[in-house]
């Protein structure tokens, strides 16, 4: 059935239509009393000018229809009653009046037309109401028809002979069924009718019929005139062409449900049919296929091509995915480069197979944006009602679950739930909670491990280490929860306590011990990225401790360089320069190792990748690709740090090939404050046969 709001609007745009061309005046008022019409003739009668009077309570134009209201209201009343008395005009003068008010019953409340015009001397109220009935019936835009008590048309108005193209002769004398449309079966119409001769009324949608054949909705109102003895005397039955009405509520609700870039159903509807879907399955005991599919590296497109590029992909993957289901089955885009695909009634689990098999080659193939042909690949997550899941909710989070595998073990593959994932899920979503509690409960703490001068054994600097005792797992490792802290945008508030930590540690060694050490500080990626270091806070800082920014090292990874923005990167690393800080390129060889990012971005010291100098032996591949890292850091002016050194000979190859400083377990591992204190208070030489390693 027509929706009741746009129901009521339907009257108000009916009746909207009837006085734009009658010399009477009209009044519309919506189910509050509001006046949301008046015509031209109106206007004129009260004095107010176009618009004016919209929104103003009915009761400030004719004080006296509450009356009349009450009575249309009443069981068993006519529509339409006879009405005269006064109105107001805008000077608040008084007007003698007399019309009709008709109501108008709505599934949302009662709406009112009020037709009127001032008094005439020399009529009777009967010719007045007369002429008024007739001039609303010959004058109004909506289909009219007048029936006898046994159905049978009597007469039509002009508006129903343009509605429905149907000349007065064709139709008159006729019995209404001849009006039927093929859109309603007879039960339909027996309905209908028996609502009208139990209660006098009826209204709803009904598709009317043009004479050249054609279907439109219309909102059909059906009342009757009773007679002295309350016999029926007549019926009208009222037409409203509600096509407009339709057509906009159908684009409405179609930007509600469907991707405006592709076409394909959104989030809201892709939810919906997931519910039905495992209605129909838990009715049916068949089974119901999810799939969540997320494009891989769509980002670096839209970054390098740009978004209207990335669009024109977004869209083309979308018909390829539509091209490998069955009609049946429905492919949404839930938002970005995520899609989902709903199979019903899966009969054998290959065949899920196959269809992944096929996406995955599809969406393989080379993409043409304009004069550019990109490639991709994407990740499947798999999961199914009700082997996987009770409801919508868990199954979507399973299928997100199961994508994120695929990515984790390679890309362009697809990957089926398992509840070890759940498992992993839950665990991950416990440890997130506990993060951010951490800091505030002081479960975070610092080791430091020392670097040492190759040449002279003297610890010279420390690389800070973060740990986190977890009052219930114990030591948890930063490879476990950074990744964690970066994707919540904890790290920032972790980064910053770090910094603080790390350089009051210092200060104090510096206060005992009177060594101007330096620490190195580990900055994550996502704190450059996104700009989360407060340049100006962190120098207030060393402000407040006394310390030289030059007593800082700031460490990034190679790999930062190469997967960031130029110029975010080059803007963060200036104000560290700016500073007085000093920058260590950690990792170094793992990635390109391109020799313009030394350059570019204003780096001190590389740090050689514990990988190369596991195997260093003399004759060895590794050892010259060290001596090759040396000698071109020496070159451009940056000193050398060596990871992982843990044995004499590894040290001696690395300072007979000039490395500048080293750090490993052949000198110390990292190591609480308190237990780093004896090497400075010492000042031990921790080169191989003059110092033991702790």
């Amino acid at each position: 059935m027509f929706p009741p709001e746009h129901a009521d609007r339907s009257h108000i745009l009916a009746l909207i239509r009837l006085g734009d061309y009658s010399q009477d005046a009209y009044l519309a008022t919506d189910t509050h009393g509001a006046i949301v019409y008046m015509n031209r003739s109106a206007e004129r009668l009260f004095g107010y000018r176009k618009g004016a009077a919209i929104g103003l309570p009915v009761e400030d134009l004719l004080p006296d229809v509450g009356e009349i209201n009450l009575r249309l209201r009443q069981p068993g009343m006519r529509n339409t009653l006879p009405w005269r008395g006064q109105g107001l005009d805008r000077q608040r003068q008084p007007l003698m009046l007399t019309g009709a008010a008709t109501h108008i019953p709505s599934p949302t409340g009662h709406s009112h037309l009020y037709v009127m015009r001032p008094r005439r001397a020399g009529l009777s109220d009967a010719d007045r109401q007369a002429e008024l009935a007739s001039l609303v019936y010959r004058s109004t835009s909506e289909g009219m028809l007048v029936l006898d008590p046994k159905g049978f048309i009597l007469d039509v108005n002009p508006a129903f002979v343009k509605l429905r193209g149907r000349p007065e002769s064709e139709v008159i004398g006729r019995h209404v069924r001849c009006l039927n449309s093929p859109c309603h079966d007879r039960e339909f119409y027996r309905a209908m009718w028996r609502a009208v001769m139990e209660t006098g009324s009826w209204q709803g949608e009904h598709w009317g019929q043009h004479a050249n054949g054609e279907l439109y909705p219309e909102w059909l109102s059906i009342n009757t005139s009773y007679g002295a003895d309350d016999e029926v005397h007549r019926r009208v039955m009222i037409f409203s062409n509600i096509a407009e009405i339709k057509q906009a509520e159908a684009i409405i609700w179609k930007q509600a449900n469907f991707d405006r870039l592709t076409d394909l159903p959104n989030r809201q509807m892709f939810h919906d049919r997931l519910e039905q879907s495992i209605r129909k399955s838990r009715r049916t005991g068949s089974r119901t296929g999810l799939l969540f599919l997320d494009l891989d590296r769509f980002k670096e497109i839209n970054d390098t091509l740009g978004h209207a590029m990335g669009d024109e992909l977004l869209k083309e993957a979308a018909r390829r995915l539509s091209g490998c289901v069955r009609q049946s089955d429905t492919v949404a885009r839930l938002g970005g480069d995520e899609f989902t695909v709903l199979l019903d009634d899966i009969r054998e689990p290959r065949d899920v197979e196959r269809l992944t098999r096929n996406i995955l080659r599809r969406l393989a193939e080379p993409f043409r944006l304009g004069v550019e042909t990109v490639f991709i690949s994407t990740s499947i997550g798999i999961t199914f009602y009700p082997d996987d899941a009770a409801d919508a909710e868990s199954l979507l989070n399973n299928a997100d679950q199961a994508m994120y595998a695929a990515k984790a073990e390679g890309r362009n593959r697809s990957c089926y739930f398992t509840l070890s994932m759940q498992e992993q899920a839950q665990t991950r979503m416990r440890l997130v909670n506990d993060l951010h509690l951490a800091l505030g409960q002081n479960q975070f703490s610092l080791d430091f491990q020392p670097i040492v001068d190759l040449a002279s054994g003297r610890i010279t600097k420390a690389e800070t280490l973060l740990r986190w005792h977890h009052p219930v797992r114990g030591l948890v490792s930063p490879n476990e929860f950074i990744p964690l802290a970066e994707e919540t945008g904890i790290i920032r508030s972790i980064g910053d306590w770090v910094f603080c930590e790390a350089t009051r540690q210092v200060a104090e060694w510096r206060r005992v011990y009177g060594l101007d050490m330096q620490v190195s500080v580990n900055i994550s990626p996502a704190q450059l990225r996104h700009e989360g270091l407060d340049h100006v806070f962190w120098r207030n800082h060393l402000d407040t401790l006394g310390l030289s920014a030059r007593q800082v090292i700031i460490e990034i990874t190679e790999g930062l360089l190469i997967d960031s923005g130029d110029e975010r990167i080059q803007r963060q690393l200036d104000a560290f320069r700016d500073a007085g800080m000093q920058v260590a390129l950690d990792d170094f060889g793992t990635g390109y190792s391109s020799l313009s990012y030394l350059r570019k971005f204003n780096i001190d010291f590389l740090k050689i990748d514990q990988s190369f100098v596991a195997n260093l032996t003399p004759d060895g591949p590794d050892l010259a690709l060290c001596e090759a890292v040396i000698l071109l850091a020496h070159k451009l002016g940056l000193r050398v740090v060596a990871e992982g050194i843990e044995s004499r000979e590894q040290y001696e190859l690395l300072a007979a090939a000039g490395c500048d400083y080293g750090q490993g377990y052949l000198f110390a591992r990292p190591l609480a404050p308190i237990d780093f204190e004896p090497l400075l208070a010492n000042g031990t030489d921790l080169r191989p046969g003059v110092h033991s390693a702790f």
